[in-house]
């Protein structure tokens, strides 16, 4: 072959390669983004799930970001501090990852408008924040079908983080689910406020064992509830992460988060400059939330049945929030047929006919 014609031949691959595959420029630098965690990262939780979507970020977009994780933030005062620190160090995109965030955010977000904030779980935006959220009640309820069809007492037990409509929703959706194919169940509740503190987290596990729940679910950070479940020859669920491994007799399952899609659409919008602020609430048609690892010693009729459900809870065929709907002391809040709005959800403040006791003021 004649050298100049190789030559030239050369050139040209080496310009549609560097057409195609741009190299990434020296004057360009990374996208500085980081994380602010209310607990330990540790091996499950809230918090963990959303370190692993850190690490999914970091997989995916190589070079071109540059993350920061700080973890045990409380919120409040410190949380504040950190944020402002996180600015200072040059951070261009920060998620909070907790709802008691939220009065620290609108200050620091004021001060700086360059920078752009995600709040987990919050309601309140500003021009350069905005909100993001699960339906974590769409899971919850496929564990009370679950708990329902399995429990021998006939008495359900939830260890509560903070009453809090979030919170609510989770604890609501599971007595419905549980009353959808035993409608004997009923559920208590003991709660911790705290999202993560495992020494009261246990105490609040055994409570409700003591008084009768033979099947548990959690709002809170830890595996300690279902740990308890395990020790004490009960069943439960995992929250926020896959929590099988710490207790597989009682495991029936882990109400789970996958924030990764959110977080990579958010990183995205920066990187092309189209971040607008708003609020989010994913559920299971856009793959954020699943209850997984249920075992096969659950009936497979009943595995059937909850399947039927998720299905309908991916496509929209299936409403959770439908009326009539009546609160633990009587009233109807949902006339018969209407349907609940997301306002309506995100301002849920009762219990639903099935679980006993009084709400926290």
């Amino acid at each position: 072959m004649d050298a100049d014609l190789l030559i030239h031949r050369r050139r040209l691959l080496a310009a549609f390669c560097c057409a195609a595959w741009p190299l990434p420029s020296a004057a360009q630098k990374p996208l500085q983004v980081a994380f602010v965690y209310v607990g330990p990262v540790g091996e499950a939780g809230w918090t963990f799930a959303h370190d692993s979507a850190r690490q999914t970020l970091e997989a995916s977009f190589g070079n071109r970001i540059r993350v920061t994780t700080v973890a045990s933030v409380r919120e409040g005062g410190d949380a504040e501090r950190v944020l402002r620190d996180l600015v200072e160090q040059g951070n261009q995109l920060v998620f909070a990852t907790s709802f008691g965030y939220m009065d620290a955010l609108l200050r620091v977000a004021a001060e700086h408008p360059q920078v752009r904030f995600e709040h987990a779980t919050g309601y309140k935006t500003a021009p350069n924040l905005r909100t993001y959220d699960a339906r974590a009640y769409e899971p919850a309820y496929l564990a009370g079908m679950v708990a329902g069809g399995l429990t021998r007492s006939g008495v359900l037990g939830v260890v509560g983080a903070l009453p809090l409509p979030a919170v609510l929703l989770s604890i609501n959706a599971f007595t419905l689910g549980a009353l959808s194919v035993n409608p004997a169940a009923r559920t208590r509740v003991v709660w911790v406020n705290e999202w993560f503190n495992p020494p009261r987290e246990t105490e609040a596990a055994q409570s409700l064992i003591n008084l009768g729940a033979d099947i548990l679910m959690q709002t809170t950070d830890s595996p300690a509830a279902l740990e308890v479940a395990e020790r004490s020859g009960k069943l439960g669920f995992g929250l926020a992460s896959d929590m099988g491994n710490f207790a597989r007799k009682a495991h029936l399952g882990s109400i789970v988060y996958h924030w990764a899609p959110y977080c990579t659409k958010a990183v995205r919008d920066v990187l092309e400059q189209r971040w607008s602020t708003g609020q989010s609430w994913w559920g299971m048609r856009e793959g954020a939330v699943d209850l997984v690892g249920v075992p096969a010693s659950v009936p497979a009729a009943l595995r059937m049945r909850v399947d039927e459900v998720r299905h309908g809870l991916r496509t929209g065929s299936f409403d959770i929030w439908r009326g009539p709907l009546t609160d633990n002391r009587g009233r109807q809040v949902l006339d018969p047929r209407q349907l609940a709005d997301d306002a309506f959800l995100r301002r849920m403040s009762f219990y639903v006919k099935g679980v006993e006791g009084q709400l926290p003021s």
